[in-house]
């Protein structure tokens, strides 16, 4: 399969899993009283109001991870604001893990049926795509690193009194993120993890 048609079989999958993504974030903080993300325009599917020009191209790149626009949120409006940015969190990864299983459900019931009517090749690599993205998606934004949704959900489980250390890495957070990834020390991290994740889901 050439490189243009593997891009046309991935795109739709990439900019799905990133809307989603994005999505569950502004629907649990709207769940939890903030107007934010609504009025922003974030509670939506659309991949327009979601991408972010470089973790796209990352996960491109990658085909296992990257990230979107972050979604803007106001904690003032939640009732206990650490509990609440760590539920905002949260809900990024559990969408990609939860879409993950949903591409593994319709693969090994529909795949063998698609068979007939679609390349076999195509099929395969549209659903594996599906579920090696999203997977990649749920484990590298859980790293617990600045501006990633792992620090705020390490943030809600901590003590108060290490705050400071995610205060001072904010500033440097970005930076090191892509460093570890244009070096390739993410991708020696969580691919293992991916291919472990995937292999169970296939046996499932």
């Amino acid at each position: 399969m050439d490189m243009a048609a593997e891009l046309i079989l991935l795109l739709p999958v990439l900019l799905l899993s990133l809307s989603l993504h994005e999505y569950a974030h502004g629907k649990m903080a709207d769940l939890l009283g903030d107007p934010t993300p609504k009025m922003t325009g974030r509670l939506t599917l659309n991949p327009m109001a979601h991408l972010s020009l470089i973790g796209t191209l990352v996960l491109i790149m990658t085909r296992r991870f990257g990230w979107a626009k972050p979604v803007q949120v106001n904690p003032s409006y939640f009732d206990d604001k650490r509990k609440g940015m760590m539920l905002v969190g949260l809900a990024g990864p559990l969408a990609n893990v939860s879409l993950a299983i949903v591409f593994t459900f319709f693969f090994r019931s529909l795949g063998p049926v698609l068979y007939q009517f679609i390349d076999r090749i195509i099929i395969e690599r549209l659903f594996i795509n599906g579920i090696l993205i999203n997977l990649g998606l749920a484990i590298f934004n859980s790293i617990p690193v600045p501006p990633l949704d792992g620090s705020k959900i390490l943030r809600g489980l901590i003590p108060r009194k290490y705050d400071y250390i995610f205060r001072n890495l904010e500033a440097y957070g970005p930076f090191v993120l892509l460093f570890a990834v244009f070096t390739g020390l993410i991708g020696r991290i969580i691919l293992p993890i991916i291919n472990i994740l995937f292999n169970l889901l296939m046996r499932i």
